[in-house]
């Protein structure tokens, strides 16, 4: 009888380890296997490149391998329709952009998935602004320049996108429509190819997000005239706000956050969200990620970055009716 009071402890000290155990549904403690992160553009973008940023920390605090997986194709909605229908245990996780979670409902009227239903925000990852660059053999330094030479050529300048609503493809049509000019849009498949094209010269205009460009400013292949935020970026101080540099009111944001599938536990949701922002707060991962021109300090609580999710699907389905924008 002694021994009562004794084994009552114990099964109530197991019953709370059980209970603080990550579990995917199967007993086992989450994760006890690689982890796959889906991104939905080919490698070079700016979704790679935050995505890789952040995987190693992930992968060192779940202490399991955290694998990036790329699965380019319709500006990223292939791979979020995959992430979509897998299994919801923790394992399969995605990468998200806001043109995929966020603007594709407006511009895809066939889309494989539900933005709202079918994932679970984890957590913001990264918001950056665009960079409006140009080739250096076109002869302009200045936002004023480049609107006043687009005039003059309607239609003769083109640039590129990482596909069809895309944001580097809103972020451009935007500037048009503000700016008053005539651009050809071109779309990719993926930042990566989008911006090789520049390079080339085959475009003499871009839009891309800061991680996509910013390491082509800085080696001098691409000249920055204007950066899309409200503010000038501490890492390009020198560089103009599009706003403060001739189209007033012009901001193009983009954030990158972790979504799982609809429906996996809330206990791993978690455990990926707590992971994921130890990760961003080391320092050198924070280093990475303004070097790469993107601010890692806007981690959210899931429940936030749903909030977040919900506006901004509004607030572009707005600006898409009033800029009457169309999948070209």
């Amino acid at each position: 009888m002694k021994r009562l009071p004794l084994l009552f402890f114990a099964l109530a000290a197991c019953a709370c380890a059980q209970a603080q155990t990550h579990s995917t549904g199967s007993g086992q403690a989450y994760p006890n296997r690689p982890v796959r992160m889906v991104v939905g553009f080919p490698p070079g973008g700016g979704t790679d490149v935050v995505a890789r940023i952040i995987a190693p920390g992930l992968s060192e605090n779940l202490g399991q391998p955290v694998v990036i997986e790329n699965r380019p194709g319709a500006t990223g909605t292939v791979a979020a329709a995959m992430v979509a229908k897998s299994p919801a245990d923790g394992y399969t996780i995605m990468m998200g952009h806001v043109s995929v979670n966020a603007i594709a409902p407006s511009l895809f009227p066939d889309l494989q998935y539900d933005v709202l239903k079918d994932f679970v925000p984890v957590t913001l990852a990264a918001s950056v602004p665009h960079f409006v660059v140009v080739h250096p053999s076109l002869p302009v330094h200045s936002i004023r320049e480049l609107i006043a030479y687009a005039r003059e050529r309607p239609g003769k300048l083109s640039f590129p996108s990482a596909g069809n609503g895309s944001t580097p493809h809103l972020a451009g049509e935007i500037f048009k429509s503000m700016a008053g000019v005539d651009l050809v849009h071109v779309p990719y498949k993926g930042s990566g190819q989008s911006m090789a094209d520049l390079l080339a010269g085959q475009h003499q205009v871009g839009f891309d997000t800061a991680p996509a460009s910013a390491g082509y400013v800085r080696s001098g292949r691409m000249r920055v005239l204007g950066v899309s935020s409200v503010k000038r970026i501490p890492e390009y101080p020198d560089v103009p706000t599009v706003a403060e540099a001739g189209v007033p009111g012009y901001e193009v944001m983009t954030w990158y956050g972790v979504f799982a599938p609809g429906g996996t536990p809330p206990a791993v949701v978690n455990r990926l969200h707590a992971e994921t922002g130890k990760a961003m707060e080391t320092p050198g991962t924070h280093a990475r990620l303004a070097e790469a021109g993107a601010d890692g300090s806007v981690t959210r609580s899931p429940e936030e970055f749903a909030a977040i999710v919900r506006a901004d699907t509004a607030r572009y389905a707005k600006i898409i009716k009033d800029a009457s924008l169309k999948i070209d």
